[in-house]
């Protein structure tokens, strides 16, 4: 039995609360990367197109405390989406009672409408109670209270339990589905991750093995390959018994990562050079190092026999998954691997090439071959939940047609 989306719900004449992802870089009240708010016009358009009027809400980084909330408003979103819509956006700045009451009741079919910050809810009178994080039933009973169906698009807070996502739809039983980007995030990760065309390589980065531990496991048994790059390669080095140097490694998963290794056999890709610096510095001395790192020197991204040795594992791919940088990205000095494997992917075009992860998706935009990749997934930590074989609660709240 298939998922409700959104072209299952009635919507002429409806009020159609949408969870979207407006979690988007703000500096001095301007919109720096708009890509997730372009991400969810498609869903958008469609339910003003179809007579909707669209209440959205949307969380924007982190509120622990009342001093947080003044940044953290989506009064500048507002001004953006007006923008790439063409049309009026009517910005409430309160996530609760009469004003926002009135003001979705002075709606119009077509109109559309963007709540304040969600994670405001997070604090009440000074105090951090995380009833948006925490999913409180009260808020998303009352939040669900202002609609006539909703349509969760915000595929990056599908992994968590929020009361935007999860709270509104088991609030309207047969009466939440899925946007299109939430639709096709689904699609591609689940095609890639269990029905993928062979061979199929995973490239995973980053700085820590504790992070994809999860992640690696599950692909072991669907992967051909699994590449590895990023701090986290040393912990799987000190495992093999290769000297480190200063480089980073989780001391307590080096055990873990002896049994990734016997499990893993052949497809587990390590680096075989690394440059290393001195410091932990975009300006240090560094070096091209095969084998064994020496004390004093730590290992800050992939060798260039790495670089070749891992795009002749991708070279004959037909669907690559890729989570996380080869080496320190934000530094320039340092990101030369994850640009070299962003640019090899631009190439495979007989391939299906998912990216997923900050640092991953700012290198193949830098590279200008983002329009070369099957799709670049707007929510990095959801990507590694659904890499991990984990259902979210956000898409599993949504319901049965």
């Amino acid at each position: 039995m298939a998922k409700l989306t959104v072209e299952d719900l009635p919507l002429e004449g409806k009020k159609v609360l949408m969870r979207v992802d407006f979690n988007v870089p703000i500096k001095d009240g301007v919109v720096g990367d708009d890509n997730r708010i372009v991400a969810a016009l498609p869903t958008i358009k469609y339910v003003i197109d179809h007579g909707g009027r669209a209440i959205l809400f949307s969380h924007l980084g982190r509120i622990k405390k009342e001093e947080d909330k003044p940044g953290l408003s989506l009064r500048p979103v507002a001004e953006r989406l007006s923008n790439l819509l063409n049309k009026p956006v009517t910005f409430v700045p309160v996530t609760e009672g009469k004003q926002l009451e009135d003001a979705i009741d002075n709606m119009k079919n077509g109109d559309v409408l963007l709540v304040q910050n969600t994670r405001y809810e997070d604090v009440k009178d000074g105090e951090y109670v995380k009833r948006e994080s925490g999913n409180d039933p009260e808020l998303g009973k009352y939040w669900a209270s202002l609609g006539d169906v909703f349509v969760n698009d915000a595929f990056g807070t599908a992994h968590r339990k929020h009361a935007s996502n999860v709270g509104i739809a088991t609030n309207m039983p047969g009466k939440a589905a899925a946007g299109y980007l939430m639709e096709k995030e689904i699609k591609f990760l689940g095609d890639a991750v269990d029905n993928p065309e062979r061979p199929f390589v995973a490239i995973l980065g980053g700085a820590k093995v504790s992070d994809k531990i999860g992640v690696i496991d599950n692909l072991l048994d669907k992967a051909d390959k699994i590449i590895i790059g990023g701090g986290m390669a040393y912990t799987f080095y000190a495992a093999k018994g290769i000297k480190v140097g200063n480089s980073l490694v989780e001391k307590d998963k080096i055990d873990v990562a002896k049994q990734i290794l016997d499990k893993a056999g052949d497809k587990l890709v390590l680096p075989i050079d690394n440059v290393v610096a001195d410091k932990f510095n975009n300006d240090a001395d560094t070096k091209v190092v095969e084998g064994d790192i020496d004390n004093g020197w730590m290992a800050l991204d992939i060798g260039p026999k790495s670089v070749e040795e891992f795009k002749n594992v991708l070279k004959d791919a037909k669907t690559v998954v890729w989570n996380g940088p080869m080496g320190v990205f934000e530094m320039p000095n340092f990101a030369k691997g994850t640009l070299e494997i962003g640019k090899f992917l631009g190439t495979l075009t007989d391939a299906t090439t998912i990216v997923g992860g900050g640092d991953s998706t700012a290198a193949v935009k830098e590279l200008g071959v983002a329009d070369k990749l099957t799709h670049i997934s707007t929510g990095g930590g959801a990507s590694l939940t659904y890499l991990e074989g984990n259902e979210f609660p956000g898409s599993a709240a949504i319901s049965y047609n």
